[in-house]
């Protein structure tokens, strides 16, 4: 990916290009717009898909309704999406788990992402948490590896869902450190570290928005995070490379998407707008920032290249860690 300094400079060089104004939609929107986000309320991709809603409400004078449709780790919510016309007014907020891994690990998924959707905007990228219950005696990833040794197939991991990232990151970490973990998903990020506070799991690998107001209030342990470099979030906190398994590495990203064969003027429209909050808003970017996220607001063409690029990467890893998924 483009430094984040290169890409908001190439974004506000296009956005102003007479292409891209152009290719403009005067006429679109004329009714309230859904963004469909398919996890349940208050995880990570919520959180930006309501602040970038709310925002983008105000730029086109239209009401975006933000619906949480959790389940099958996206897959429900990226099919009513995808059962709806291609005009613009039904959003997706795509990530990582329904825009790169479902489909690669799920033959049942029905879609393929970069032929079925059409990328808009990428908002940010950011690591994974591996984060423990106090309850658990381990402060380390060798000491996880140590215990889960001694105790195979002991100790559960919650993820927000079957075959998301989150999912994925956790199994090829089981992997890296040559443990057997149980997983125990649930139907988005919120659910699934109200159990981890609570002790009724012992492990998840969730992003920093929800694990890290617990790691700073004792409630939770954060023993690594899995992006290449320390987040700002959890400065103390190693990486997964730094913890003695080098080569790791694993960040999730949301943006926003709409189904193919939306036209392309409505593409650009919202793609305008959107880039635009994420540039210049500041309470946007103070929040998703504050996250541990990194801002990114790239072009659908940047989108749909990282996109593909994250699909390949994805099937490597199945295929290493042996992952099926049926």
């Amino acid at each position: 990916m483009l430094p984040v300094t290169h890409t908001l400079l190439a974004l506000a060089a296009a956005l102003f290009t007479t292409g891209a104004l152009a290719q403009a939609d005067p006429a679109y929107p004329v009714k309230p717009i859904r963004l469909i986000v398919p996890f349940a309320a208050g995880g990570t991709n919520d959180t930006s898909g309501r602040l970038v809603s709310r925002e983008l409400s105000k730029a086109l004078g239209q009401s975006v309704i933000v619906e949480n449709r959790g389940g099958a780790g996206g897959l429900i919510g990226t099919e009513a999406v995808l059962k709806l016309p291609a005009d613009g007014y039904t959003l997706l907020l795509g990530s990582i788990s329904t825009l790169a891994v479902l489909p690669t690990v799920n033959p049942k998924a029905g879609y393929e992402p970069l032929r079925d959707i059409t990328p808009i905007t990428q908002i940010a990228t950011l690591p994974y948490v591996v984060a423990v219950h106090p309850s658990l005696p381990v402060s380390s990833l060798p000491q996880l590896a140590k215990l889960a040794r001694a105790q195979p197939k002991s100790i559960s991991f919650a993820s927000p869902g079957y075959a998301t990232g989150a999912h994925l990151t956790s199994e090829y970490l089981s992997s890296t450190l040559a443990i057997k973990l149980v997983h125990v998903p649930y139907k988005g990020d919120g659910p699934g570290v109200i159990d981890l506070v609570a002790g009724h799991i012992p492990m998840a690998v969730f992003p920093p928005l929800v694990t890290v107001p617990h790691v700073k209030s004792g409630r939770l342990r954060a023993i690594a995070v899995t992006s290449s470099e320390r987040t700002s979030a959890l400065p103390e906190t190693k990486t997964v490379a730094e913890s003695g398994y080098p080569g790791f590495e694993s960040s999730s990203w949301h943006g926003i998407a709409a189904r193919a064969g939306t036209p392309e003027g409505v593409v650009a429209r919202l793609h305008k707008e959107i880039a635009a909050i994420l540039a210049r808003s500041q309470d946007v970017r103070g929040t998703i920032e504050a996250s541990g996220a990194r801002i990114v607001g790239n072009t659908p063409e940047e989108f749909a290249a990282y996109v593909r690029q994250e699909i390949a990467k994805w099937k490597k890893v199945v295929a290493t860690a042996g992952i099926r998924i049926n």
